[in-house]
């Protein structure tokens, strides 16, 4: 099987391929349209900002790659709200993806970005296999994307918001997997295991 991590100018890339070790799996960091579209499954992560992001992303065409993709793609944190229709992070229109509007957290009480461990309530999708509802899982972010049909997962951080997506072979989680310990090894599995 054939994983490919998308390399752009976003990156929290090591720290994935380090969490694909720890589960005993290889993967190809490449910006090379044809090893991404030949691929059994592509992850597409990110640390960032969104329009810098996105602009990377059209002058290589890895938008339409991404957008043209038939396998599982997982995007983690940036990559999940790249994949939704619009960031209101320097009002990015982004891959469309996913019908859902990433938001800006807004809050006199709470600290912004949140940072750390949060629970997450999941609903039943192979993603989350073996994973227990209310489980945790390390956050980083400024920014979410609002509930939709597409939540798999949502958490509350003064607000209820979706943490995880899902559309036909999309996928997205707001959370980083490869930092989020047992849980997030599990992620992992379930998405190389679809």
């Amino acid at each position: 099987m054939k994983t490919v991590i998308i390399k752009y100018n976003a990156g929290n890339i090591q720290s994935v391929l380090f969490a694909l070790e720890r589960i005993g799996a290889q993967a190809v960091v490449t910006d090379d349209k044809e090893s991404i579209l030949s691929a059994d499954k592509i992850i597409f992560p990110g640390v960032g900002e969104a329009s810098t992001a996105m602009g990377y992303l059209k002058e290589r065409n890895l938008d339409q790659v991404i957008q043209s993709a038939t396998q599982p793609l997982l995007g983690i944190c940036l990559g999940m709200q790249l994949l939704c229709n619009h960031s209101e992070e320097n009002d990015t229109p982004c891959l469309g993806l996913f019908d859902v509007e990433v938001k800006k957290f807004t809050s006199d009480t709470l600290k912004i970005p949140q940072i750390g461990w949060n629970n997450i309530h999941v609903k039943d999708n192979p993603l989350f296999k073996g994973v227990a509802d209310n489980s945790y899982c390390y956050f980083v972010h400024s920014y979410y994307a609002e509930l939709s049909n597409s939540s798999i997962a949502t958490s509350n951080y003064e607000i209820d918001f979706s943490c995880a997506l899902a559309r036909d072979n999309f996928y997205g989680v707001q959370f980083h997997p490869e930092k989020s310990a047992e849980t997030g090894e599990q992620i992992l599995k379930n998405f190389l295991a679809l």
